[in-house]
């Protein structure tokens, strides 16, 4: 049952200098709301879905809100106009959405929708504001929902089911995993990452909502490898692939024309010196494009990689520590000054400063207490 609530404290951080952050063309604040994992499958500490009001010249979080009684909202996103909130629920079956008040950043539910499969993992806006697209990662299928006039969802209108040769992983390749529904930046094409066939597919959304692809997939990835994650590059065609299960990025050139990606090279997300087991979580490019970011789990942290200009070519600049313990997600905030780490087994997410200079990362010593932090979205 959804339940709306202020609890007393929900967020913690240290004193934050008078310059943490700046102003932006008059504004002092934005909004952050934060998913979480809920559910005792998942040995999970989350409450639902947290807002936060953040103060551009303090960098502090006071907390706005608490949406309480959803299962598992992990995964978040806003529409274009900033109106509308959607998540899915992670492990279920059902995706639903909150409309935004403009002022006070407080969230109401709208309604909620069958994904029609199973554990869906990540959700997608198409450049029209007229669709949703959500991949079903126990269940092998892609979902293309409407989107109505006020922001609410329309029952499924596609289901596309993915199937091809799995990979040798014998737990966690036992059949195709689609991991991210991602347009590309002119939003003609949707990449797709499959976990469980270690390749990326390539789909296109027609007029009316349906999904096509072309087989095979645009990308075969190396053997159990474990496709998560897909970010590209801000202005060059260039796109960059996070694998999960052998902990590296693949560098791709990405064809505009076809959807198509060509790799061209594998870096670790990892050190050569840590020997125990550790999984890639989430990749992004920085707002300029200079620098490329995955975090890890188990080798709890945030790789750092410069990126070459002329080529698109990785090198590695730093590992930073998430200071916490397994960092599935991170984010940038708004002014791109600071990176936001969600640490999903520790309830904190951390913040750190971003030096534009070489892009390493810097705790600032703010953090944000709460239960199984899994996304962070702002507005």
């Amino acid at each position: 049952m959804l339940q709306d609530q202020t609890p007393g404290v929900s967020a913690q951080r240290a004193p934050a200098a008078a310059d943490a952050l700046p102003q932006a063309g008059g504004e002092r604040q934005f909004f952050a709301y934060t998913g979480c994992r809920t559910s005792r499958e998942r040995n999970a500490r989350g409450d639902g879905i947290n807002v936060y009001r953040v103060d551009t010249s303090t960098g502090s979080w006071d907390h706005v809100q608490l949406m309480s009684g959803l299962i598992n909202p992990s995964f978040l996103t806003l529409d274009a106009a900033k109106r509308t909130l959607y998540t899915v629920h992670g492990d279920s079956s059902e995706i639903s959405s909150f409309s935004i008040d403009p002022v006070t950043g407080r969230i109401s539910p709208l309604n909620h929708q069958s994904t029609r499969g199973k554990n869906p993992v990540h959700l997608a806006i198409d450049p029209t504001g007229r669709f949703m697209v959500v991949p079903n990662h126990i269940t092998s299928s892609l979902v293309v929902l409407p989107i109505c006039e006020d922001g609410s969802l329309g029952e499924v209108i596609d289901l596309y089911e993915l199937k091809g040769k799995i990979g040798p992983h014998r737990v966690e390749q036992p059949f195709a995993k689609p991991h991210q529904t991602e347009f590309a930046p002119s939003g003609r094409f949707i990449l797709v990452p499959d976990k469980g066939l270690d390749c990326v597919w390539t789909f296109r959304l027609d007029e009316v909502g349906k999904l096509h692809t072309a087989e095979p997939p645009s990308m075969q990835a190396r053997e159990g490898s474990g496709p998560r994650h897909i970010a590209f590059h801000t202005r060059l065609p260039f796109a960059y692939v996070v694998n999960e299960l052998d902990s590296t990025v693949t560098s791709c050139r990405y064809d505009a024309e076809t959807g198509t990606l060509d790799p061209f090279q594998i870096v670790p997300s990892i050190p050569e010196s840590f020997t125990a087991n550790s999984r890639a979580a989430e990749i992004a490019v920085s707002a300029d494009g200079r620098f490329l970011y995955a975090s890890n789990r188990g080798f709890d942290s945030v790789a750092v990689f410069s990126v070459d200009p002329a080529n698109g070519w990785l090198r590695p600049v730093d590992y930073q520590v998430s200071e916490g313990k397994t960092p599935r997600f991170f984010a940038f905030d708004p002014t791109g000054r600071f990176m936001y780490v969600a640490n999903e087994e520790s309830d904190t997410i951390i913040t750190f400063a971003i030096d534009r200079g070489t892009g390493r990362l810097s705790a600032t010593g703010d953090v944000i207490k709460t239960g199984s932090p899994a996304c962070i979205v702002f507005r």
